[in-house]
């Protein structure tokens, strides 16, 4: 399955308008800079109190379809 890595520092407020549906997309950089969108409802699987911190892996399928999105740990892959 594709993947790609990318950093998140988004704030609670910035979140709200992706976990209340106002933005369906979440358009973004990996860390080797390439331009990434992917659901804005994958951030409820990872949004905490201070929002959505860290350096998270994405998952695709093979036609580019997101599939998963999970943490990488706290300095980046």
């Amino acid at each position: 399955m594709p993947s790609i890595d990318i950093r998140l520092a988004m704030s609670p407020e910035a979140c709200l308008a992706y976990y209340q549906g106002r933005a369906d997309q979440v358009i973004t950089h990996s860390l080797d800079g390439r331009r990434v969108v992917f659901p804005a409802a994958a951030l409820r699987r990872i949004v905490g109190r201070d929002g959505a911190q860290g350096c998270f892996r994405l998952y695709f399928s093979a036609t580019g379809k997101f599939e998963d999105i999970q943490p990488v740990g706290q300095g980046g892959p």
